[in-house]
């Protein structure tokens, strides 16, 4: 097992050094804030020696340049929006990174569809912001009124609008970003090609941190759409309601968002919220956004999409209060979260397979005595369940999970998926990893790993183990 050198008190100076003494923190009460992200797994809390807040990637890199020499773990960490405990300390100890103060917009170029933004600016922010402009950032994760931009990048953050114009990969031309060594780098351009060399950019977006720290990025923008549509389709089973993802591509019905909500899930937020969702006694949802150019092109798709729906089964089928609907959507976890504990999951598998995966994992729910409750990116392929305790012991409770769990993961692979579709792996989910991960494919990231970050200083021990 690899060691570390202990945080100390000269460490501390050093680090007043580089950001004054208001931005060092090392007071437990602190701490805390920063040892546990959203997610529901305690095990992997814990407290970091330090957190160390700069405001400049020269800072960042002079705090990356100072844990070489010590050999300290470095942790970078945007808003702690996320779930698999991948901006958490673990057994390493270390320094907690954190990009909040780097939150400036530095451009937004409405000529050339761009925008340059800090590490730290948040999600939503910019959304309003290119709006002003009559621009859309299309990154939509459901966390986007409180994560960082520069957390969607270290995961990868897929979101609502993933089915239309991909995840934060596809949103991204360009990182500035600190190396493990310590060095600025800049990676990836504004350009519409390249085969120059390897493209860096797209393997340091969903490293999680491990193989640098991103400081600001370069994203596209869009022209927000003259008229959407948001469509409320209601179906009395799930599968009936997921038959939409293949179903309205084959009608060339190009959907910006295709969500869907099991009953389970719809009743969660009514309780939450208390407030009376449409028909909650019975109904599946799937909601559905279409972008049009005019309005009379958005009257023809709603009628089409009106009868595609009722052909599959839909019960009911209407225009959406928007603000209402994509509400309920966004808080499903909060609300989940807020009723009991939940093991939560990630899977994503090729769109064509969700129907039939949601069916198998209500199978194997039943057979080993857990339900759930889940909504998903349909249009992508991406499942989001929480399974329930519902007051089981410890014991029964892991062993109750681990069956749940190895039986669902191979039937994700099996259907060519993979286990995290946008919440990455993290701590929690490492040891899954390790197990349905080709051998030779894990061996080409340790390669990398170990080949940018030969001292193991950024982000050790989180999506695999190098030694095994």
């Amino acid at each position: 097992m690899q060691t570390y050198t202990v945080v100390n008190e000269n460490i501390i100076k050093d680090l007043v050094a580089i950001v004054g003494n208001k931005y060092v923190l090392t007071e437990k009460d602190r701490l805390v804030l920063y040892g546990q992200d959203e997610g529901a797994e305690r095990k992997a809390y814990r407290l970091p020696e330090a957190v160390v807040l700069p405001a400049t990637t020269e800072e960042v890199a002079a705090v990356m340049q100072m844990a070489v020499k010590y050999h300290i773990a470095v942790i970078p960490r945007g808003a702690g929006t996320g779930l698999e405990g991948g901006a958490v300390a673990n057994k390493y100890g270390g320094i907690i990174l954190s990009t909040e103060r780097m939150n400036a917009v530095l451009e937004i170029n409405d000529e050339c569809l761009y925008a340059r933004v800090e590490a730290g600016v948040i999600t939503a922010d910019l959304q309003r912001m290119a709006a002003a402009k009559g621009l859309l950032y299309a990154g939509d994760p459901c966390s986007g009124d409180s994560c960082f931009i520069g957390g969607n990048a270290a995961t990868n953050a897929g979101g609502n609008r993933a089915v239309k114009y991909g995840t934060t990969r596809d949103q991204v031309y360009a990182v500035k970003m600190v190396t493990p060594k310590g060095e600025i780098v800049e990676l990836g351009g504004r350009l519409k090609k390249s085969s120059t060399g390897y493209a860096l950019e797209k393997v340091v977006i969903g490293a999680e941190g491990t193989l640098g720290i991103i400081t600001e990025v370069t994203v596209r923008l869009v022209p927000l759409p003259p008229v959407s549509v948001h469509i409320l389709s209601v179906f009395s089973s799930a599968q009936e309601a997921l038959s939409l993802v293949t179903v309205l591509p084959k009608n060339r019905i190009e959907t910006t968002c295709l969500e869907f909500m099991d009953n389970e899930s719809i009743r969660a937020v009514e309780r939450f919220t208390g407030e009376r969702q449409v028909a909650s006694e019975k109904g599946n949802y799937m909601i559905i956004q279409i972008d049009c150019r005019n309005e009379d092109e958005a009257d023809a798709i709603c009628m089409q999409v009106d009868e595609i729906c009722r052909t599959c089964g839909a019960t009911d089928v209407f225009m959406a209060d928007a603000d209402k609907i994509w509400r309920a959507r966004k808080i499903f976890s909060e609300a989940s979260g807020a009723e009991g504990p939940v093991a939560m999951e990630d899977f994503v598998v090729p769109p064509d397979c969700i129907a039939e995966l949601l069916q198998e994992v209500q199978n194997i729910g039943e057979r080993t005595g857990l339900c759930f409750r889940g909504v998903s990116h349909a249009g992508d392929g991406n499942i989001h369940l929480d399974i329930l305790r519902n007051g089981l012991t410890d014991a029964e409770w892991e062993r109750r999970l681990a069956e749940y769990e190895k039986e669902a993961y191979t039937a994700v692979y099996a259907k060519g998926g993979k286990i995290s579709g946008e919440h990455g792996i993290g701590t929690v989910r490492k040891g899954f990893m390790l197990t349905y991960t080709d051998p030779v494919e894990l061996e080409l990231m340790r390669a990398l790993k170990k080949a940018w970050d030969p001292d193991l200083i950024l982000n050790p021990g989180k999506i695999f183990d190098i030694d095994g």
